[in-house]
């Protein structure tokens, strides 16, 4: 049965001694802060720790100790003096003292410009960190692909196979309907403003180079880059909170092989396809009110598009999905590898990677538009 926890304090001639007795665990010392904040008024310099009566000793008694004398007026701030023996008592103390954190100092703010300078800077420095790490990342990423290509055995088909249809199979129709509406909106909205100029006829040109060139595969990537995107940063950052990562690494599993690269392949695949996709359903919503608004007929909507079309703004916009796969699936991954062991951070990051992924979409589609006009295409 443990003795109760129990001290005495005595002011001697030479120095203040505080005399333990009994066992001071953390089942036993509940009681004794309010008459141990009282001792710690009267501790001078030099004062000591008598262990000889002292029974059973752990970290939570050895903290309250130290905690007496390092808020005492007089007390010592870097050791606690100790007299009589006990098997633990010094190295507990000595613990309890190491581990003691001071106060962080309260954070300097500035105000003004230079706060606002200060806040920039950082916020640089952040964004610079980011873009370094992410091309970092992309770098390995490729770098296992090759591996994979050099030794296809390392590829895990059932992965690929099974992030295709949840990333990619399942995202069609939404991608379909909205592009659908996009392709109705365009031709509608051609229909009327060609129409003041008695040119309603190149509404079925418009239809076809806005959804070829641009819509079909830029509202694609968006879609992805809110669905697939967050699906992937949370589900490999749930596995990195449950550090269900660490374990594969430490089972002989590279992370990089079994999370990333199945999902690269698998959107390298699925998006050209579902580019199409919304291709085709933009430009049938087009046909559709170009049929019910200015009475083009669908035959006739198919051969002026055939006649008057060219091939090469089928291809402008289909070869800019390879690209927002590789971008947008990269970006994920990331973000999913970087969450840390909390709630709060696989938020910021799933927020982060949707808002990456749109902005490197509608910049490398600005960028693709500069190339394809300067080479003429």
């Amino acid at each position: 049965m443990a003795a109760a926890a129990a001290f005495d304090f005595r002011e001697d001639e030479r120095a203040p001694v505080l005399a333990l007795r009994g066992d001071w665990t953390v089942d036993t010392i509940s009681g004794l802060e309010d008459d141990l904040a009282e001792v710690s008024e009267k501790l001078k310099p030099g004062a000591v720790v008598d262990v000889a009566g002292l029974g059973r000793f752990d970290v939570a008694g050895a903290y309250l100790i130290d905690r007496t004398f390092r808020e005492s007026p007089g007390g010592e701030s870097t050791r606690v003096a100790i007299r009589g023996e006990h098997g633990n008592a010094v190295q507990l103390l000595q613990a309890a003292r190491k581990a003691y954190a001071a106060p962080a100092p309260a954070p300097r703010r500035l105000s003004g410009l230079k706060g606002f300078a200060a806040f920039v800077g950082r916020a640089m420095v952040s964004i610079g960190d980011e873009i370094v790490e992410t091309v970092g990342f992309f770098g390995e990423t490729l770098v296992v692909i090759g591996r994979q290509i050099v030794n296809p055995r390392r590829v895990r088909t059932v992965s690929i196979v099974h992030v295709m249809e949840t990333a990619g199979l399942n995202a069609l129709p939404i991608v379909a309907l909205l592009s659908f509406f996009i392709g109705m909106v365009v031709a509608y909205l051609g229909a009327r403003i060609l129409g003041d100029f008695g040119a309603s006829v190149f509404t079925v040109e418009l239809v076809a180079f806005s959804m070829l060139r641009e819509f079909g595969v830029v509202i694609t990537a968006i879609i992805l880059a809110g669905r697939t995107n967050s699906s992937f940063t949370a589900e490999i950052g749930a596995m990195k909170m449950r550090q269900e990562i660490d374990a594969m690494r430490v089972i002989g599993i590279d992370p990089m092989d079994a999370l990333v690269v199945p999902r690269v392949i698998a959107m390298l695949v699925m998006t050209p396809i579902l580019t199409f996709a919304a291709m085709m359903a933009g430009i049938f919503g087009g046909l559709l009110v170009c049929w019910a608004e200015l009475g083009v007929s669908p035959a006739m909507f198919v051969a002026r598009i055939s006649e008057v079309v060219p091939a090469q703004h089928f291809w402008v916009g289909f070869s800019k999905s390879p690209a927002f796969a590789i971008v947008l699936a990269v970006i994920a991954c990331k973000q999913g590898l970087s969450v840390g062991g909390d709630v709060g951070s696989l938020g910021a990051r799933v927020t982060t990677s949707v808002v990456q992924g749109i902005f490197m979409v509608i910049l490398m589609d600005a960028m693709f538009a500069l190339w394809f006009l300067e080479m003429d295409w």
